[in-house]
Order: structure tokens, then C-alpha cells, then sequence
């Protein structure tokens, strides 16, 4: 058998192979930012160039919508990229199941009224927070500290954790400091005990929103 024929063709056809391809990107919202190779390169629906013995990384985000990430490989051996890629971009479940607020990872201080008598007081900040959470895990009556348990919800995107924090500030006037703590990780299902991974976040979860009101409502010195 005669090779010399196929190799001359393998060589003609090598090179268009692995010419440079144009990929049409385009996002069902028009003004999410397209990021190539970590650059801004407009909005919408552009032209990327993948050269040949390459790959390149294409991000798509928008405020309030979740992130979406590919990359594209013009390499020997490996799928073509397509011609046109289509992103039907979907809202953050987590930023939908929130609010954003300046209550979060803030202490607050919370003069009580003078008319409350302190152990009335203590059951009332039990019965606020077990409104909001399942679990308490330390409350010392004797030094006025409770802390709840981590409650974690996980969305597409993110995990977040959410606990409360109260302390005695001081004792005249009786003033306690209440902080809620809105964490996420910026991936889904990650553990409630991987700290590590967890950051401030200016948001908390839609069903917490009501929690230092309600601490300033019912213990408030009006």
C-alpha cells in the first residue's frame, strides 16, 4: 500500500483543522457582560476568536442573574467549538430569596424598657429568636448569651448560613447587643462547617429580615 498519498493529504488537512475559529456568543439578557480570558469584551452578543492550539475561558454575568461559565478549545484532538453559543441566562434563587440591608454582620444595641422585668426580659428574646430558628446552641441566662445554631439553605449558586448572636452590653440601663450573621460561599451544598469557605454577605435570607425589628418592637425602650 501506497502511504505517500495520505500522508500528503493529512498534511493539507491538519492545518485547516486547527485554523483559528469564530464562535458567536450571545445571552438572552443584552446587557450581561461577556468576559474572555478574564477581559470585558462587551455585552449581549459578541464574536470571539479561539486561536488554533488554544482555549478560551468565556464568562457571562449580570446583576441579580446567575453566573455562567465555558470554555471554548481549538486544540487537536478535541471537539471543535460551535459556531454560536446561546446562554439563557436564569435570576439568582439565592439573591431572589433575600434582601439586601445594613443589618447584616452588624451589632445592634437594644435598650430595654426599665418597665420589663429582666427575667421576663431573657424569656422574650428566647421566644423572638425560636420564631426564627430551629436550633439554640448556647444560652447562658447568668451572662445574658445566646447563640443559635447555623441555619443553612443551599441555592444553584451559593450556600448561605445564618445565625444570631445576643450579649448583655451592659447592665444599667439594660442594653443587649443583637447581631445577625449572613454568610455565603458562593457554592452550592457547601458544608455548615466549612468556615473557610464562607464570607460576610450584605444580604440576609427574606424570612430573617424581620429579626432585630422585632427585637427593637418587643424589647425596645419606647
Amino acid at each position: 500500500m501506497n502511504l505517500k498519498p495520505l500522508l500528503l493529504s493529512l498534511l493539507f488537512i491538519a492545518p485547516v483543522l486547527l485554523k483559528a475559529q469564530t464562535v458567536q456568543i450571545s445571552a438572552s439578557e443584552a446587557d450581561a457582560q461577556i468576559i474572555v480570558d478574564g477581559q470585558p469584551l462587551g455585552t449581549g452578543n459578541i464574536k470571539i476568536k479561539v486561536p488554533k492550539n488554544s482555549c478560551v475561558d468565556v464568562k457571562v454575568i449580570k446583576s441579580g442573574y446567575l453566573k455562567y461559565y465555558q470554555t471554548f478549545c481549538n486544540k487537536k484532538g478535541m471537539a471543535d467549538p460551535p459556531k454560536k453559543q446561546f446562554f439563557d441566562m436564569k435570576k439568582d434563587d439565592a439573591e431572589e430569596a433575600s434582601i439586601k440591608t445594613d443589618q447584616a454582620n452588624i451589632d445592634f444595641s437594644i435598650e430595654i424598657n426599665k418597665k420589663q422585668d429582666p427575667n421576663e426580659v431573657w424569656k422574650k428574646v428566647n421566644q423572638i429568636v425560636t420564631d426564627y430558628f430551629d436550633a439554640i446552641e448556647v444560652a447562658d441566662k447568668e451572662t445574658s448569651y445566646l447563640r443559635t445554631a447555623w441555619s443553612i439553605q443551599s441555592f444553584t449558586q451559593n450556600t448561605i448560613r445564618t445565625r444570631l448572636i445576643i450579649k448583655l452590653a451592659k447592665s444599667e440601663p439594660l442594653t443587649y447587643k443583637v447581631k445577625l450573621v449572613s454568610e455565603y460561599s458562593g457554592y452550592p451544598l457547601t458544608s455548615v462547617k466549612a468556615d473557610e469557605l464562607f464570607h460576610d454577605w450584605d444580604r440576609v435570607l427574606r424570612k430573617y429580615q424581620n429579626v432585630i425589628s422585632d427585637f427593637t418592637t418587643r424589647l425596645g425602650n419606647q
